[in-house]
């Protein structure tokens, strides 16, 4: 078993979709080991996103995930990272299959309803900043 990071983002928080996202990650057989609702702040969101710091749309990112509440989550499922990256669907929710987290609740690729690690060294980093006691 393993973990990874996913994020309801605050467009699907504040468009009332974290029950029915939630209940798509427990239907596909992830375990939620964790789960917190909070609002990031500007600090965190920068060294979250601090891969992108030299892409001109860094600030868009973290003025975005600033912007309400989201909430964070490890989840645990074997090959997790694969398996959450799958659900949630293409970046752009145009391109998502159907079925996915982005097709039924993003509206753009800017606004695309959940985050998710892409590997797993970015999972451990990821799940590092909101769950730092959290073993993998």
């Amino acid at each position: 078993m393993a973990y990874t990071f996913a994020m309801i983002k605050p467009d699907a928080v504040k468009a009332g979709h974290t029950g029915s996202i939630i209940k798509m990650i427990e239907d596909n057989g992830f375990t939620i080991a964790r789960m917190e609702k909070r609002t990031i702040d500007k600090k965190t969101a920068e060294k979250f996103y601090a891969v992108h710091a030299a892409r001109p749309f860094f600030g868009e990112l973290v003025d975005f995930i600033t912007s309400g509440p989201v909430v964070v989550m490890a989840l645990a499922k074997d090959d997790a990272v694969f398996a959450w990256r799958t659900l949630m669907g293409a970046t752009n929710p145009k391109d998502a299959a159907e079925g996915t987290v982005r097709k039924l609740y993003g509206t753009s690729i800017g606004t695309n309803a959940a985050h998710g690690s892409d590997s797993a060294e970015n999972a451990q980093y990821e799940l590092s900043i909101f769950f730092p006691d959290l073993k993998n």
